[in-house]
């Protein structure tokens, strides 16, 4: 099955998708189920938690802090019982509301239900008995809204080890390809220039901070750079060389761990009385601990309020400070909402203006339900829909329209949803395509065309592919696709200019960040639809075929295509494009 092409095999897996939906709903659960998600002020709070399973509940209480005071409690009434198939259960639904929260305030809260006939409470979500270790939800009551620039941005993902060694620095060849190859901050530096004429308007970093490995997601120090990338100084003359070219400057930070080797790891370890061991859950000091995914080289910080969270909130203030321009957060399903309620508000507190949103491979549901802690979650989702249907061919077009239809209408238009073709973790879309450039070209035509921020992982414009597929006997090797990155003639040109001039015209044609889309044509091998607005309209049509093919588009008139100059005559009803094998039209 194709889900093993990459990492949504949790989230499309029959068997694991149906426990998923299960553990949804067994027991005590709230999961962020807010009405308004991102609550601005003046509005009432409405919420909701839901009750399953062998054990009666008879009551349901929130207990909840405005700016971290006096505890107030708010009983929810019962509202409704539903049978759940899935669950083979009945599921009673929780409902109640808090009163209007002025501008600035922290709403934190907790919901639990009491079971009938004795004295416990069980906690939503994580099912606690114990008020001090329930899951804690926040929420931040702020009037602001998605940073203009982050609407418009078209971003490049840079992996820096991978990206550029620096003018005249060979490559390095290490033994294994999780070895370093050489890239570094000055390398990043004098590549701006290719950035800026592709026409990217941000970049993004791989992680920075000094780190053993050359991925960087184990930091060992949140207040400095990896010195195999150059020092602090190099990365404020990254900042101000990028900020000239009106480039933003994107971090990619991991809260939810860091690196064993990090010197609050090894002094909490090491010492029972060291100030740095709360930073950690201890299950049996100093052997067992919670780690990320059970590896024990990654400790996953505690992150309840006390000294861990203070140190990464001063952090993320500190490099905004410096003047980064928002962060990409690594595994933000980790950390809780009342932590990422806090994050959000130290980063708009130092830098208004900031992009933050999330790596969150989950539900569509879940996805939303950060909306009020972070601007928005990359697209797995839609990522999972251009590979299906245009880089592995299992999607029909039909399949394909269906789900941007409904995809679309799931998410509010101010929550942003960065997309993409391909990332770090999965196999890289040329070699799903199996080399077939024309297959990579029509990706990307959906993707500049369609509604979120996209992002380009550095290669995928040039043609960097990979060898062999990332799992190999159910066992994950990333670095197949962290190949470094092609410079000069090993570049395939003809790509590179494909997607440099579908970021001009995303560039020169705002309609494509908010406008509704109109299917236009589908049949089995060919498809478009226009985005239309005011301001005029812009079409998009893609041909699948091994064939030419004529596609009639009704309603329309006098539009070229400006991206393969195909061509396009008029008729009395509409337009007809002529359409070669594999190829795509931008018409504007």
């Amino acid at each position: 099955m194709s889900y093993r092409d990459n990492i949504f095999g949790s989230l499309f897996d029959p068997e694991t998708r149906l426990a998923m939906h299960q553990a949804g709903l067994t027991g005590v659960r709230h999961l962020n189920q807010r009405n308004p998600l991102d609550v601005k002020p003046g509005q009432p709070v409405e919420l909701t938690m839901t009750t399953s399973g062998p054990q009666p509940f008879d009551r349901s209480t929130c207990w909840f802090q405005i700016d971290d005071g006096v505890e107030s409690t708010l009983e929810l009434a019962p509202v409704k019982v539903t049978w759940n198939n899935a669950l083979g259960d009945y599921v009673r639904a929780w409902r109640g509301s808090l009163p209007p929260l002025p501008a600035g305030a922290m709403l934190r809260y907790r919901l639990a239900a009491h079971v009938a006939g004795s004295e416990t409470w069980i906690y939503a979500d994580n099912q606690s008995q114990s008020a001090a270790q329930s899951t804690r939800f926040a929420c931040w009551v702020a009037d602001d809204s998605l940073p203009a620039w982050a609407r418009e941005a078209v971003v490049y993902h840079i992996f820096v080890d991978r990206f550029y060694p620096g003018d005249g620095i060979p490559w390095k060849n290490p033994d294994t390809l999780a070895g370093f190859y050489g890239g570094n901050l000055c390398g990043v530096i004098q590549k701006l220039d290719y950035v800026r004429e592709m026409g990217f308007s941000a970049i993004w970093l791989s992680p920075i901070f000094p780190s053993l490995t050359h991925h960087g997601y184990d930091a060992m120090d949140y207040f400095d750079i990896e010195p195999r990338f150059g020092a602090l100084d190099d990365f404020k003359e990254l900042l101000t060389e990028a900020h000239k070219r009106g480039i933003r400057v994107l971090l990619d930070f991991v809260a939810n761990h860091c690196s064993e080797h990090h010197p609050a790891f090894q002094s909490a370890k090491t010492d029972p009385a060291s100030p740095t061991r709360d930073w950690f859950t201890w299950l049996d000091w100093p052997n067992t601990y919670a780690a990320y995914f059970g590896l024990r080289e990654l400790p996953e910080l505690n992150l309840r309020p006390g000294p861990a969270r203070d140190h990464l909130l001063k952090s993320a203030r500190f490099w905004l400070g410096l003047g980064v321009d928002g962060f990409r957060l690594d595994y933000a399903y980790g950390p809780s909402h009342d932590f990422w309620a806090d994050f959000r508000r130290a980063c708009r507190e130092t830098k208004p203006d900031c992009w933050v949103f999330g790596e969150i491979i989950h539900t569509p549901e879940t996805q939303l339900s950060y909306a009020g802690t972070m601007d928005g979650t990359l697209d797995f989702l839609l990522c999972r829909a251009l590979r299906e249907t245009f880089g592995h061919g299992n999607w029909s077009l039909a399949r394909f329209e269906s789900f941007l239809a409904e995809h679309e209408a799931f998410f509010p238009a101010d929550f942003s949803r960065p997309a993409f073709l391909d990332n770090h973790d999965m196999n890289r879309i040329l070699f799903i395509s199996r080399g077939e450039t024309e297959r990579v070209k029509l990706a990307a035509l959906a993707l500049f065309t369609l509604s979120g921020p996209p992002i380009i992982y550095n290669g995928t414009e040039a043609g960097v592919t990979q060898e062999r597929q990332i799992h190999q006997n159910d066992f994950g090797i990333f670095e197949e696709a962290r190949l470094p990155m092609k410079w000069g003639a090993e570049q395939d040109s003809d790509l590179r200019e494909t997607f440099r001039r579908l970021i001009q015209l995303r560039r020169a044609h705002p309609l494509l960040l908010d406008s509704p889309r109109r299917l236009l044509h589908l049949d089995d091998q060919t498809f478009a639809y226009a985005r239309e607005s005011a301001a005029g309209c812009v079409a998009a049509v893609f041909n699948l075929s091994t064939e030419p093919r004529r596609v009639f588009l009704p309603g329309l008139s006098l539009m070229r295509d400006a991206l393969n100059a195909c061509l396009v005559t008029q008729e009395k009803d509409g337009l007809v494009v002529e359409l070669p094998a594999r190829t795509g039209a931008f018409l504007a």
